[in-house]
């Protein structure tokens, strides 16, 4: 029986490129090789699109002259073929073979793919892709949008307000006082991220924000803050979460760097890249920490709310915030493709899922939807045709 192919998407035009590329190769990994024949598709900073055998060293990235002479630039043809760039033949030169797959896995962090772009991509070329659907993932992306989404949900949030780029900025609105945080609305691995204690601070801020995305949303501070994290997946006809994570950092806030470039041991360092050991780069947290059970409870029924609110797919994570002192805890935001797809999350999770179990979860589950989701080979209704069909 001949495998299955899957074309694994990395990179692209997104702040958080480098960083998908680690997922990138961590899936390719993880891929039951005895179900499926995967290789890595790298989008660049400049959206072109590569194939080839050196992708799956680290040293590769980003790619020279030299190292781009030795991969094949190729462009999406629908149904799911690859084919290599100026490899048309010409009218006298031979046509170079297509590269043909049978379903992408996504693993591509931030905007210009995990927001939709792509999604609607696979879509417009009838190639079943995982994770989330095109309105969930565009939706998601939007921290405003998805909290607009929840509001009649009884999931807590913290209060907002949003501000977009050439937007005059001048006094707090009523209901809020510094210090507050400032963060872009369509950016993940806390980018840009940032607590303002004064008006200057928060232009300074949303300045630093507007070079990446052109809306920032401000929220209230939360003191002795917290975190918490759940992912969730589909499981039958029903919903399974993972173990909740709670991240660990001496720093106010998680940064970017802390978030993704820590070793094992705490003190700094950067593991190799690929390694799927520790999760993306051995981030420092506790799996499973000691809550009580209605606090976890809680955290998992806002979580598979939050998942059926955004018509949930793929094994997306949900986090929270929560203010140590008081015990509140908010729902803060989701992330259709999680770093490393979260598989220790998976792994520790009540009922177990290794990382090689969880992408076959997802690739079994993009060419379910895909089914469900097939048209007619010709979806135009007989009574709204209005040109001939020659077959």
């Amino acid at each position: 029986m001949a495998k299955v192919r899957v074309a694994v998407f990395c990179g692209g035009r997104s702040p958080e490129h480098d960083v998908s590329i680690v997922t990138g190769i961590q899936v390719l990994r993880a891929i039951d090789r005895e179900r499926y024949e995967p290789f890595l598709v790298y989008v660049s900073i400049s959206g072109e699109w590569f194939v080839g055998d050196r992708l799956t060293e680290h040293g590769t990235y980003i790619p020279n002259a030299q190292i781009r002479e030795q991969l094949t630039a190729v462009d999406l043809q629908a149904g799911g073929v690859l084919q290599p760039r100026g490899g048309g033949g010409g009218l006298f030169g031979k046509k170079k073979p297509g590269i043909a797959f049978d379903v992408a896995l996504q693993a591509f962090h931030g905007l210009v793919g995990e927001d939709g772009g792509f999604q609607g991509t696979m879509e417009m070329a009838g190639i079943p892709y995982t994770g989330m659907r095109l309105l969930g993932s565009a939706v998601a992306m939007d921290k405003a949008v998805t909290k607009r989404l929840l509001a009649d949900t009884g999931v807590p949030m913290l209060p907002f307000f949003e501000i977009r780029r050439r937007q005059a900025l001048g006094e707090l609105p009523e209901g809020f006082a510094f210090p507050v945080i400032v963060k872009p609305a369509r950016l993940g691995s806390s980018i840009g991220v940032a607590k303002a204690t004064s008006m200057d601070e928060l232009r300074a801020a949303a300045q630093l924000i507007f070079l990446y995305d052109q809306k920032a949303i401000v929220e209230p501070f939360v003191a002795n803050l917290v975190e918490y994290n759940v992912a969730v997946r589909r499981d039958g006809e029903g919903l399974a979460t993972s173990a909740i994570e709670q991240p660990r950092t001496s720093a106010e806030l998680l940064d970017f760097r802390e978030k993704y470039s820590r070793g094992g041991s705490g003190k700094g360092g950067t593991k190799e890249i690929g390694t799927v050991s520790e999760g993306m780069l051995a981030m420092t947290r506790i799996i499973n920490p000691d809550l009580p059970a209605d606090v976890s409870s809680r955290i998992r029924e806002w979580a598979t709310t939050v998942y059926r609110r955004l018509e949930g797919s793929g094994a997306p994570r949900l986090d929270f915030v929560s203010d140590k002192a008081t015990g509140e805890i908010w729902f803060n935001e989701i992330n259709p493709c999680p770093g490393s797809f979260g598989f220790f999350l998976w792994q520790a999770a009540e009922k177990p899922l290794l990382f090689t179990e969880l992408t076959t979860h997802l690739l079994e589950e993009a060419v379910q939807l895909h089914r469900e989701g097939h048209l007619p080979a010709d979806p135009v209704p007989a009574e709204a045709r209005l040109f001939k069909r020659t077959t």
